[in-house]
C-alpha cells in the first residue's frame, strides 16, 4: 500500500507536540508522476503469480476492488508490530508505528493531564492516569520516553504545575535497551535514564495488558494510564499469505538481487521490512529499505544483463535520549551529550523528503524553544 513519505524519528516528536504533524510528512503525488493514474491510493490484498495480476482494494471506498496486471513486482509493504501473543495488547496498548498512532498517543495524554485536573479524580486514579508505560527499548521506544520527560520537566511544570510530581514513565525492556548501538554509548544512555527523578528503567517481560495497565511474567502489576507497544516488528497479512519461501519470522527470503529464491516466478522483488537477505541478513531499519530501494529503482530502470549483487554498509545510528543529549554511532565516531545531539537535528533534518520539510522543521523547534510545545487537541 502506498501512503507518503513519512520519517520515522518524527513520530515521537509529534506526540507531545515538539513538530507538527504536517511538518514530518509529504504528500507522495507532491513529487510528480508521468500519468496521475499511476498512483492508486489502494491496498494489495492478493497476487496471482501465474497470471501476473494484483488484486487491490481502495482504501477510499473498501467495498470497491479490481485487479491490475504487471510485469515486474516489488513488494515493499512493510512490517506492523508484534504483539508475541501477549493478550490484551491490541485491546489495550498504543503502536507507534505510524502518523495515525502518533497522533492517537497524542490524543492520549493530553486526555489523561486534561481529566487528571478534575476534582472528582480520586488521587489513586490520577497517579494512575499520569503513568506512561513504554514496552520496547528499541530506538523508538527510547526516543519516545525521552520526548515524554523533556515534555514533562519543560512545559508539564508551566501547564500543570499541580501535576508535575505525580507524572511517571515506565520503559520495560527483557533485555538490553538500543541493543545495535555500541557498548559504551548503550551505557550511557541507560545512566541517562536510571538518574531521573520521575523515569525509570525495569528489566521484565510482559505478560498480558489490561485497561489498566500491565502485569509483568513474574507476577507483578504497573497500573498506568497509557501503553505504549514498541517491541518489535510482523509480517502484514498480504505477506503471511503468499506463496514465497519465507522465514520463521514471516518475511520473504530473497536473493543478492532482492529477488525472490522462487525460482518457479519471475519478476517478483522484495524489500525493507517484509524481505530477508538470504546472504547477508539485515536489519529492519530505515536506512535499510531506502538502499534497496534505490537499487532496485536502478536495476528496473537500465537494461544491465547481470547488474551488481545489492550491498548495504551502514552509515550510522543516532539516537535522542532527552535533555538535549543524543547518541551517534558511526563507524569511526562514537559521540554522546550536547554535540551530539546538534548533529542527530542536521541529519535529522537532511533526511526529510522535500524543502519544504526541511524549512518546516526547524521552524517547529525554535517555536518550541521559545514557545513551548503546542497541546492543542485536534
Amino acid at each position: 500500500m502506498l501512503r507518503i513519505i513519512e520519517t520515522a524519528a518524527g513520530y515521537t516528536c509529534t506526540t507531545v507536540g515538539t513538530l507538527e504533524f504536517r511538518s514530518i510528512i509529504d504528500p507522495i503525488r507532491n513529487h510528480g508522476f508521468r500519468d496521475e493514474k499511476h498512483f492508486h491510493l489502494s491496498e494489495a490484498i492478493d497476487i496471482d503469480f501465474e497470471r501476473k495480476t494484483l488484486k487491490c482494494r481502495s482504501t477510499l471506498e473498501p467495498s470497491l476492488s479490481y485487479q491490475l496486471k504487471y510485469d515486474k513486482l516489488a513488494i515493499c509493504v512493510g512490517a506492523v508490530p508484534n504483539t508475541f501473543g501477549v493478550p490484551g495488547v491490541r485491546e489495550n496498548a498504543y503502536f507507534l508505528k505510524e502518523i495515525a498512532d502518533a497522533r492517537a498517543i497524542r490524543h492520549r495524554i493530553l486526555h489523561n493531564f486534561e481529566l487528571s485536573t478534575e476534582s472528582v479524580i480520586k488521587d489513586a486514579d490520577r497517579k494512575r492516569l499520569l503513568h506512561t508505560v513504554i514496552v520496547g527499548g528499541g530506538p523508538t521506544g527510547v526516543e519516545f520516553g525521552a520526548e515524554l520527560y523533556d515534555f514533562i520537566i519543560q512545559d508539564v511544570a508551566k501547564i500543570f504545575p499541580s501535576l508535575q510530581n505525580l507524572v511517571h514513565v515506565t520503559l520495560v525492556e527483557s533485555k538490553e535497551i538500543l541493543p545495535s548501538f555500541d557498548t559504551r554509548l548503550r551505557a550511557h544512555a541507560e545512566k541517562k535514564i536510571s538518574k531521573r527523578e520521575r523515569m525509570k528503567l525495569l528489566r521484565g517481560t510482559v505478560a498480558e495488558v489490561n485497561s489498566k495497565g500491565i502485569k509483568l511474567t513474574d507476577g507483578s502489576e504497573i497500573q498506568c494510564g497509557l501503553t505504549v507497544w514498541s517491541a518489535g516488528l510482523a509480517p502484514r497479512e498480504l505477506t503471511t499469505h503468499l506463496d514465497l519461501p519465507k522465514t520463521k519470522q514471516g518475511q520473504i527470503i530473497v536473493d543478492n538481487y532482492l529477488h525472490t529464491i522462487r525460482r518457479d516466478v519471475e519478476g517478483i522483488y522484495a524489500l525493507g521490512d517484509c524481505s530477508y537477505v538470504q546472504s547477508t541478513p539485515l536489519p529492519c531499519t530505515a536506512q535499510v529499505a531506502e538502499r534497496e530501494g534505490k537499487y532496485l529503482a536502478n536495476i528496473l530502470s537500465t537494461s544491465k544483463a547481470v547488474p551488481k549483487p545489492f550491498f548495504f554498509k551502514s552509515l550510522g545510528m543516532l539516537a535522542y535520549v532527552g535533555e538535549q543529549d543524543s547518541l551517534t554511532d558511526l563507524p569511526y565516531v562514537k559521540w554522546q551529550g550536547f554535540k551530539s545531539w546538534i548533529l542527530w537535528h542536521l541529519a535529522y533534518t537532511t533526511r526529510l523528503g522535500s524543502w519544504r520539510l526541511r524549512m518546516q522543521v526547524p521552524i517547529d523547534w525554535f517555536k518550541t524553544v521559545i514557545y513551548g510545545r503546542d497541546i492543542s487537541r485536534f
